[in-house]
């Protein structure tokens, strides 16, 4: 029998990994003329269990199984490199083919939570100046089963799910290498995954996804799926953010918010956007900009995360004194606003926010260029380079 993937140009194997339940269902009734209710049998043996292999289902027949062998596989992404940090942070370096890589990172947070960065990329396009994926170019968007993989992945190296209660991963965000809406609908079928009961049954608001502004595929997203939501601002007016995230020449800044405020609005509860700002020394890190922000995000029900700048090679920026943090937070908070200060965790890895870079190829020579800007920078100052 053949059931190849007639988007391939040559015979692979259907990946049913990425697939979601109503693509299950398709599968198993148009292509092996199966009973509807074995997409959600095998569903629940890759995701609760953690099969990779059809022989391992032992309440499938062998005539079943004998099928699904013929044109069908269970194909994680392959982990390279699994590296724990001293503060308990998880970070693997997965291949994802063609001697492509991306990161995935593992953060415990108490007893009971454990919150898993996916990517949806390998490198990013959107080339923000103070992330290091970012100056590493972009290679190719990834497959819904190398999204999904990064779970699997993750909730495999703690063995098998047996009950509801024992979740490995409890919360995921799209906040790894790339841009998840250039991505629109692998990352909207992994998403999916996620949440259904027979995938990873995570709550909608366990699942974030975060952009950094592409105002049309936010609208669409609204209408798909209503996961919890947060956006890449980093900057409380356009002149600044058109510097830090060159997407919002395009989507500036109002159009953004707009778009929040649309969404929110379909997801029909009491939800609110979270809203990322990366502080840089002296970049936008000053009291000015906090009142800037308070007044800017006024009519936007949200709360606001202050991520301290991590360093990376040639970046050009620095972090903030843990005072200027704090003081930046006290800022906000007597403008009425929630401001947690996210930990840094990871960073011994180079698992940090904004650090994840892992063995991407720099294609555009984009880490190449920042460098050698670094250096006629330093000349022109009469400063020795940075390394």
């Amino acid at each position: 029998m053949t059931c190849f993937d007639s988007t391939s140009s040559t015979s692979e194997k259907i990946n049913l990994l990425g697939k979601t339940l109503p693509q299950l269902e398709e599968f198993f009734v148009v292509q092996l003329g199966e009973k509807k209710f074995r997409a959600a049998q095998i569903m629940k043996w890759m995701h609760h269990r953690c099969a990779d292999s059809f022989e391992q289902m032992t309440d499938l027949s062998k005539v079943l199984r004998e099928k699904l062998n013929a044109c069908a596989e269970i194909r994680p992404p392959k982990v390279v490199l699994e590296d724990i940090s001293s503060d308990g942070t998880r970070k693997w370096v997965l291949e994802v083919g063609n001697g492509s890589h991306v990161e995935a990172v593992l953060i415990p947070v108490g007893d009971n939570r454990r919150t898993l960065c996916v990517s949806s990329q390998v490198g990013c396009s959107l080339d923000c100046s103070f992330c290091s994926t970012g100056k590493q170019g972009f290679q190719r968007n990834l497959t819904p089963a190398e999204i999904i993989g990064q779970v699997w992945v993750a909730q495999k190296s703690f063995g098998p799910r047996k009950d509801s209660s024992n979740r490995p991963v409890t919360n995921v965000v799209m906040m790894g290498m790339g841009e998840p809406l250039m991505n629109y609908q692998p990352a909207v079928d992994a998403m999916r995954i996620m949440l259904d009961d027979n995938g990873y049954g995570l709550s909608k608001r366990r699942v974030t996804l975060s952009t950094s502004g592409l105002v049309p595929q936010l609208d669409q997203l609204g209408d798909d799926i209503d996961v919890s939501l947060a956006i890449s601002l980093h900057a409380p007016n356009d002149e600044l953010r058109n510097q830090l995230v060159p997407i919002n020449r395009k989507y500036p800044i109002q159009e953004l918010l707009d778009a929040c405020k649309r969404y929110l609005k379909k997801c029909g509860d009491s939800r609110e956007i979270t809203v990322e700002y990366t502080l840089m020394a002296g970049i936008n890190d000053q009291q000015q900009h906090a009142l800037e922000l308070a007044a800017l995000l006024k009519q936007l029900p949200c709360k606001i995360n202050l991520i301290p700048f991590n360093p990376f090679p040639d970046s050009g920026y620095e972090r903030p004194s843990r005072n200027q943090v704090m003081r930046f937070q006290s800022w906000l908070h007597e403008q009425g606003y929630s401001a947690p200060i996210r930990t840094t965790r990871g960073e011994d890895i180079d698992a940090a926010c904004g650090q994840l870079v892992g063995r991407v190829q720099d294609k555009t020579r984009r880490s190449a260029r920042y460098a050698d800007q670094n250096r006629i920078a330093a000349t022109q100052l009469d400063l020795p380079p940075s390394n």
